[in-house]
């Protein structure tokens, strides 16, 4: 007899569906899985006929084939556990033939029948609904993650015995759901680190309100101990907030990484990612046999924070090039091309020379060519991929002991929101949501100068000897400073204020 349950795999942060085909037939006792299993999904044999015997049910002793459909694509993972026992009780008459064809199914099982959580639950079960699947059954640790998709009965399960009950009539499930859009108003934002805690630095925190009203990537030079990495883990405390779009796609991306806590469906706040300098370029980027997403799409939408920038393997940091530019990742592997979205703000921070006091004659004793080499491992043009570069000056005691607190995140929010709000308005028809995505086209659109302002530009362009790229870049930040001061045209102190944000890297990238 027949049997067929409707599940699904992940390819990238998507899924595609896929159906667990049973038959049970006359001749010697035998269980194949075909349709490219990986080896998790060949040792499911044993899970699948050991969780049924300890359910209380008979395991067929009869010739089983499962059909992993389609066939020419390869399947990893245990969540295949779960439909294959669910096809087998049906296909051996357990269950009635059929009663499960309107429901999608995924899941581990343990050995005692008990149903274990998988990853790539949102991802699964958004595709179940986009083929027309009304009903699914998920491991109940899986609940709060299936339940954020909308137009879908979700019946979380305990046990295999819960669902053939079910099915039976003897114990029916209830379908479990939640209010999604009071769920992502629940902001956890009272972890977030202040500014009001940072003293001096007014230059720096003022090039980091920018950065985040405008989406700009962001460099931070100067000796240790002058805040680099205070500013930049309170970044997150004045971006605007998330939209509920943003929030399910970085949903995703964590739920198919298996980064989900079990108590938070959904993530709220953007993401902060901040990767030692002896990460590879594969767990950067993504990557195994079967790719997975890396730290800049862990960072989509969020910030991915580079501390000690030059400490970082040279290969590491080339390959975020091309994620720069494009905001998403395309990974090739013998099975298969993958892509991850990557669209991510880039903070980095590094020190002016190897022992970081460069200029302080009592502590710097760096070579010129040790500085020269110590500058120049950072390329070109990952450099010319950075918006805004600041100096970073060692803080004074007077700094310390002459203010009493800096201003607080809340009120630098304000402002980026309003500048914010400005953009969202004037690209509502564009399909962009922040300057720092404007392409070339919409930079001659909405960026503007007058005679003055290309004047300014003209000579800053030949005497710091700019790119192309560098010119845009330039135009977008002094937008989103524009968008700040609430003036709808760039004017020259506009200009002039973003200039001084691209002259480091002559300075120090020697």
């Amino acid at each position: 007899m027949l049997s067929i349950i409707q599940s699904s795999a992940l390819q990238g942060i998507d899924s595609y569906p896929v159906s667990v085909e049973v038959d049970l037939s006359s001749g010697l006792p035998s269980f194949d899985i075909v349709g490219l299993p990986d080896s998790a999904v060949k040792e499911s044999r044993e899970r699948v006929r050991t969780a049924v015997k300890n359910s209380g049910f008979s395991f067929p002793v009869k010739h089983i084939t499962v059909n992993l459909a389609p066939a020419d694509t390869r399947k990893e993972g245990a969540s295949f556990d779960l439909p294959i026992a669910l096809g087998i009780l049906c296909a051996s008459g357990v269950l009635k033939s059929g009663i499960a064809d309107d429901y999608f199914v995924t899941g581990e099982l343990s050995l005692d029948g008990s149903v274990r959580p998988v990853n790539g639950v949102l991802p699964m079960v958004y595709g179940a609904r986009q083929n027309g699947i009304k009903k699914c059954l998920i491991p109940r640790e899986n609940m709060d993650e299936a339940a954020l998709v909308e137009g879908i009965e979700v019946y979380p399960v305990h046990n295999l015995k819960e669902i053939t009950e079910h099915f039976l009539g003897k114990n029916k499930l209830s379908p479990y759901s939640v209010d999604v859009k009071t769920l992502f108003q629940k902001k956890q934002t009272s972890d977030l680190l202040d500014f009001a805690h940072v003293k001096g630095q007014e230059n720096a925190k003022r090039a980091m309100e920018i950065a985040a009203a405008g989406g700009h990537n962001f460099l931070m030079i100067g000796p240790p101990g002058s805040g680099k990495t205070m500013l930049a883990k309170r970044l997150p405390s004045i971006m605007p907030d998330l939209t509920f779009e943003e929030s399910i796609e970085i949903t995703k991306i964590y739920s198919v990484a298996g980064l989900l806590r079990s108590k938070s469906s959904l993530i709220h706040a953007r993401p902060f990612r901040s990767p030692h300098h002896t990460i590879s370029a594969s767990a950067l980027t993504g990557g195994g046999r079967i790719p997975k997403p890396g730290e800049i799409s862990l960072s989509h939408h969020g910030v991915l924070f580079l501390d000690e920038l030059p400490e970082f393997q040279r290969g590491a940091l080339e390959i975020m090039r091309q994620p720069l530019e494009d905001g998403q990742v395309t990974i090739s592997r013998v099975n298969g091309t993958l892509t991850f979205p990557s669209d991510f703000m880039l903070v980095a921070a590094m020190n002016p020379c190897p022992c970081g006091y460069l200029g302080d004659g009592n502590k710097c004793h760096c070579s010129m060519n040790e500085i020269v080499k110590y500058n120049r491992k950072i390329s070109g043009p990952l450099l010319d991929r950075i918006d805004i570069m600041v100096e970073m000056p060692g803080v004074t005691y007077e700094d310390l002991e002459g203010i009493e607190s800096g201003e607080a995140s809340s009120k630098i929010k304000r402002r980026v929101l309003k500048a914010h709000g400005i953009q969202l308005e004037r690209y509502k028809k564009e399909g962009i949501y922040f300057n720092a995505q404007l392409s070339a086209a919409q930079i001659e659109k909405y960026c503007s100068l007058g005679t003055k302002e290309k004047d300014m530009l003209r000579n800053a362009f030949e005497r710091l000897d700019l790119s192309a790229r560098a010119y845009h870049k330039i135009l977008k930040v002094a937008r989103t400073v524009a968008d700040l001061d609430g003036s709808e045209n760039i004017t020259l102190p506009h200009l002039a204020e973003v200039l001084q944000y691209r002259s480091l890297d002559r300075k120090y990238m020697l």
